[in-house]
């Protein structure tokens, strides 16, 4: 949603000269992770994935946004709201930023996916890195590839 994030801050800072977070900062995975291990769960497992999406008109995305659940929860929003002349701005630096070749605007989302399980004596115990027995590639019968110098 970086797209957004940006359209609706440019346009608030030519509207009205100021900043109100609009759009909810997403969690670093591996800070997501982290959290998952604080609270108690074992072998936590977080993956990300990016969907491109693409919305004929602003006001589409919104109602997206909204049956998702995705509204704005900050506390340290503005409270009234906001102008419809706000709005055409956003969409009009969206537009101008993030429209495709066809003109439909482009949402980048990025869908976290953080699973882990309530700690038993019968778990699995992760093996020290560098135990294993077989090489990956030969369990998946594919050649092994080095890395590229400097990657």
């Amino acid at each position: 949603m970086g797209e957004l994030r940006a359209s609706l801050a440019e346009a608030e800072a030519r509207v009205r000269g100021g900043l109100s977070p609009r759009v909810l900062p997403m969690g670093e995975i591996r800070d997501l992770g982290g959290l998952m291990q604080r609270a108690g769960f074992a072998l936590p497992v977080a993956d990300v994935v990016t969907q491109a999406v693409e919305y004929r008109a602003l006001s589409s995305l919104f109602r997206d946004l909204r049956a998702m659940g995705e509204t704005n929860a900050l506390g340290a929003r503005i409270r009234h709201f906001a102008s419809r002349r706000l709005f055409a701005a956003a969409e009009a630096i969206y537009r101008a930023s993030f429209a495709t070749p066809e003109g439909n605007l482009r949402a980048t989302f990025e869908l976290q996916f953080l699973t882990g399980w309530a700690p038993h004596d019968s778990q699995q115990v992760p093996l020290r890195p560098g135990s294993a027995k077989t090489r990956l590639a030969d369990a998946l019968r594919v050649p092994e590839r080095p890395l590229p110098k400097g990657g």
